[in-house]
């Protein structure tokens, strides 16, 4: 199979879809590796990397996608790039597409057939080419809400940490999966008073046992939200439903109740985001205020740390894709249950049921597309 790597184009987006260790592995394989030249750049892999693995490189993306069966990239394919998608091509990245109707639209059109990553689910409901970025994003939103709690960014002008004799910020995390316990591991360790809130409580008596009273624990109710809300200088928006729009736990007439310069990371934006208020931002213009509260919305966090990003990215999609290439994506799909759960469109058809749903279009299953 032809495998085509592009340059990323979204905003401040430097990941790469694939490191020069996945092309060796695809190479070895007796695959074709197409990767657009400089590429890699933005997370620190040259040319001559890529070259060394085994690549093919060419001088731009138009090349990549007229000649790969596969497209393998990091975010959501652009305006430009759904334009140049065909019927059958294969486009293998995260997609995202419950809150964006125009890209699902897009994709309908295109009649490729779209894996995204964020929903290959394995049995446990884990979702294993999600967790890499997962775990970026949430150990860097304590660290960008750390950062934007400083008065010269607009926050209150809150250490973390505090000091002694004073006391540290108040971080709530809404969501205990894996970006709210990283977020937690880090704010945690930057000695912040940590307040973790989810539905699950199994997630919160894990969290319990392995940190014990090094944070708190609370049950996500209405009112458990609103009283630690309230009190909050850093609310971390870290909710996830598989495939679906995440609903709204922080509400906008909840923010005039909110600490003046407190600050909001909602993670969960890339899926709708878990605060009303909350609308994607990029990271070169990355935050706005509501009602005095700071709200950061980056959709790509981990594209600001691109190199670990790209790193573990690949670490987990690889596997997949290599299935993928290997047999063709009807048997790849059909022998794993989990790679099935990632297919979100097919020939002009919705195959995931939460996002035809969510946009009022017409469902698909996957089974009826394998024949």
């Amino acid at each position: 199979m032809i495998i085509g790597v592009p340059k990323e184009i979204k905003n401040n987006e430097f990941r790469v879809g694939m490191t020069p260790g996945g092309v060796r592995e695809f190479v070895a394989h007796g695959h074709t590796v197409l990767v657009e030249a400089k590429a890699g750049d933005g997370s620190s892999f040259t040319d001559a990397e890529y070259a060394a693995a085994g690549a093919e490189l060419v001088a731009g993306a138009e090349e990549v996608f007229a000649r790969a069966e596969m497209i393998v990239k990091v975010k959501e394919p652009q305006p430009g790039e759904i334009a140049r998608l065909r019927k059958g091509q294969i486009l293998y990245t995260y997609l995202h597409l419950a809150p964006d109707f125009e890209q699902t639209e897009g994709l309908v059109a295109s009649g490729a057939v779209c894996i995204a990553y964020e929903t290959v689910e394995l049995p446990n409901h884990t979702l294993p080419l999600l967790a890499p970025m997962s775990e970026v994003a949430g150990r860097m939103a304590a660290q960008v809400g750390a950062t934007y709690l400083q008065k010269p960014f607009g926050g209150r002008g809150v250490l973390m940490g505090g000091t002694p004799g004073v006391a540290p910020a108040q971080v709530v995390v809404l969501g205990g999966g894996v970006v709210g316990t990283n977020a937690a591991y880090v704010a945690m360790g930057m000695g912040a008073h940590v307040t973790v809130m989810d539905i699950n409580i199994d997630r919160l008596r894990y969290l319990d046992e392995i940190w014990g009273t090094k944070i708190r624990t609370l049950y996500s109710s209405k009112h458990n939200i609103e009283e630690a809300v309230y009190a909050a200088d850093l609310v971390i928006g870290s909710v996830l439903l598989p495939g679906a729009k995440t609903p709204w736990l922080v509400t906008k007439d909840m923010l005039p109740k909110m600490k003046k310069g407190s600050v909001i990371v909602d993670v969960s934006v890339d899926q709708g985001g878990c605060i009303e208020t909350t609308h994607a931002t990029t990271h070169a213009d990355p935050t706005y205020f509501v009602e005095g509260v700071l709200h950061y919305g980056v959709a790509n966090m981990p594209g600001a740390v691109p190199n670990t990003s790209t790193l573990a990215l690949t670490n987990a999609t690889l596997r997949y894709g290599l299935a993928i290439a290997d047999k063709g994506w009807k048997k790849a799909v059909a022998e794993d249950a989990a790679l099935a759960k990632g297919v979100n469109v097919v020939g002009g058809k919705v195959t995931y049921k939460e996002v035809a749903d969510v946009h009022g279009l017409d469902y698909t299953p996957l089974e009826s597309m394998l024949v």
